[in-house]
């Protein structure tokens, strides 16, 4: 059995609380999550990213953060 675990887009906008991303992320921010969420996301995200390098993680995770118009903190 494989488990699928969630985008990572559909992560970081739960743990921001909003329900979708910023239609225009460069000027509206729609949300914010903070560095420990972040690291949280990461960790989990790890397997799919292809990498063994948490601090890696965290940028690609950060830039799909900024690409959804979300904030990390």
């Amino acid at each position: 059995i494989i488990l699928h675990q969630p985008q990572a887009s559909q992560l970081i906008k739960k743990a921001a609380g909003v329900e979708k991303g910023s239609g225009n992320p460069s000027k509206t921010n729609v949300g914010k999550i903070s560095k420990a969420q972040l690291r949280q996301i990461a960790e989990q995200k790890m397997q799919d990213l292809n990498t063994q390098d948490i601090e890696q993680a965290m940028k690609t995770i950060e830039g799909t953060a900024k690409s959804l118009g979300i904030t990390v903190e």
